[in-house]
């Protein structure tokens, strides 16, 4: 057993990097209840363990007395002396009480217990090590499934990356090598445990962060995101340094840096967009390249309503709304898209309309222009090129056509000289 329980210290002091000394004084401190099982209620009792050889032996201080009144609290002068030669009368002196075969008994309680203490000093230096490391992006190995939660072996140690972590889009192997997001270090109810995302919109930050030097030095700073995982991300950026063009630089050359990221997705969209403090602005890089014509700004409720042509309706809201909630996300404004409302006359209205034109010219009347509305003449550069004959075989016109003609004619010059003055202006 004591080659054994030496093997075992070696390997978690080489493996998980707990002293050696820290896991004997901890299963040193369990070895009392079996001490006191096998020896009695001895005074004082301790249990140490050999760190060479791994021999156990319990030790207890008894008081020297002339008479032994309970071996368990008492030792004679002459036993006293052989252990300590100038022992007296009154003073305690410790002395091994290591029962026959307690060796058995205490391994057991040993390994019980190192392997409950390395459970809980595993866990404590998760905690200390990666308190600081939320935030950072690691990678590790896909070890096994519980249900739909992923355990994620980061070498030391394991982590674990929840279904609600998860991209929708995404399936992974076992042996898969994936890179998370440390989103937290929990106290579990079984200890800490690291908590990794591959969904959280922070993972994307980070993503430009270790890509694009300019917004990791803080030359182009990330205003804001918006993230439905496994589909599309928005992304906000600006920058107070003119020379820099904060969107082509998050792009990169020839779009390789952010290739670099959507590849890191599994191909999510990513839009990056310029971020601008007028909402009106904002919103229009945000919604890009849909066209956008009027806006109507409720700054107490921060609303925003958005007219846009009806060719441009569906390019704005996008595929299941998705263009307009991320962008509404990413300004943290509620953003109403609506359509344009274009009147179509139908024909009806347009022959009504024909014939309070034509009844506006001095000289013919609505019933005159209502007839030659239903002939077919139903603008003034018609009237212009009919004949006197077309107009005069009209029953209701007959020989009101030369007058109605004149007015015409007459009608034509006044815009004409109207379009000199205009011209003269």
């Amino acid at each position: 057993m004591n080659a054994d329980f030496l093997t075992v210290l070696e390997f978690w002091e080489r493996e998980k990097g707990i002293s050696r000394q820290v896991l004997i004084s901890a299963v040193e401190e369990s070895l009392l209840s079996a001490a006191k099982k096998a020896v009695g209620p001895a005074r004082e009792l301790r249990c140490i363990i050999d760190p060479k050889s791994g021999d156990i032996k319990a030790f207890a201080k008894l008081i020297v007395s002339e008479k032994v009144v309970s071996k368990h609290d008492h030792i004679s002068l002459p036993d006293a002396k052989k252990i300590k030669p100038d022992a007296q009368l009154g003073e305690e002196v410790e002395v091994e009480v290591t029962p026959a075969g307690f060796g058995r008994i205490a391994s057991q309680y040993a390994k019980q217990s190192l392997m409950q203490h390395i459970r809980r000093a595993e866990k404590q230096l998760i905690f200390t090590e990666f308190k600081d490391r939320v935030g950072d992006i690691i990678s590790g190995v896909v070890r096994r499934f519980d249900r739909s939660d992923v355990s994620v072996d980061l070498g030391k140690y394991e982590a674990l990356l929840p279904n609600r972590e998860r991209v929708p889009t995404e399936e992974y192997q076992i042996g898969e090598r994936i890179r998370c997001y440390v989103k937290a270090v929990e106290n579990g109810p079984h200890g800490p445990e690291i908590i990794l995302s591959r969904a959280d919109p922070r993972f994307v930050i980070k993503l430009f962060q270790l890509e694009v030097s300019e917004i990791n030095d803080g030359t182009i700073e990330i205003k804001g995101i918006a993230r439905e995982p496994g589909f599309r991300t928005k992304l906000a950026v600006y920058t107070r340094d003119e020379k820099v063009d904060p969107v082509g630089a998050c792009v990169g050359l020839r779009g390789q840096r952010v290739k670099n990221i959507v590849r890191e997705l599994n191909n999510e969209k990513v839009d990056i967009i310029r971020w601008e403090p007028n909402i009106k602005g904002f919103l229009t890089n945000a919604l890009a390249p849909a066209q956008l014509k009027t806006f109507e700004v409720d700054e107490a409720n921060k609303r925003v309503k958005i007219v846009v042509g009806e060719d441009q309706l569906s390019l704005a809201i996008g595929k299941r709304g998705q263009n307009a909630r991320l962008s509404s996300k990413l300004t943290g404004w509620q953003v109403d898209i609506e359509p344009e409302v274009v009147h179509r006359m139908g024909f009806e209205e347009k022959v009504a309309e024909a014939v309070k034109t034509l009844a506006a010219i001095p000289g013919i009347t609505q019933e005159q222009a209502d007839t030659l509305v239903h002939q077919g003449l139903t603008r003034l550069e018609d009237l212009l090129q009919a004949d006197i004959s077309d107009l005069s075989g009209i029953p209701q016109i007959g020989d009101q056509a030369a007058a109605i003609l004149e007015a015409a004619k007459a009608e034509a010059a006044r815009h004409r000289l109207k379009l000199g003055e205009d011209s003269a202006g």
